[in-house]
């Protein structure tokens, strides 16, 4: 179990071949309770290759000194693609309120 969010990971690995590979990985919120979203590939037991990226976003909760995965959503493209049109016109209403912290300047809109 990881004690520091910066060493949670979603790489996975049985009898020495890497099964889920992360690609990616952004920590959206850090303490008690941390969000992170990962980008990651999974092999193909079959053909030994690994598929098309995809992305989850999980919860992890931080108790006895290490962290635990408490709740996870799997994003397929579409419902990654109506996640950030809905976010998008959200933010442009103003109905998520003001920009509160310094990460917000670093977002790409």
């Amino acid at each position: 179990m990881a004690e520091n969010v910066s060493e949670i990971t979603v790489e996975y690995e049985e009898e020495g071949e890497t099964l889920v590979k992360e690609l990616d990985k952004e920590i959206l919120t850090k303490g008690p309770w941390s969000t992170i979203l990962f980008r990651y590939q999974e092999r193909n037991r079959r053909t030994s290759e690994f598929g098309p990226p995809k992305a989850t976003l999980r919860r992890y909760q931080k108790s006895k000194g290490s962290y635990r995965k408490r709740d996870s959503v799997n994003l397929t493209l579409d419902s990654a693609r109506q996640l950030i049109i809905i976010l998008n016109s959200w933010i442009d209403q103003g109905l998520l309120g003001e920009q509160t912290s310094q990460i917000d300047d670093d977002l790409p809109y």
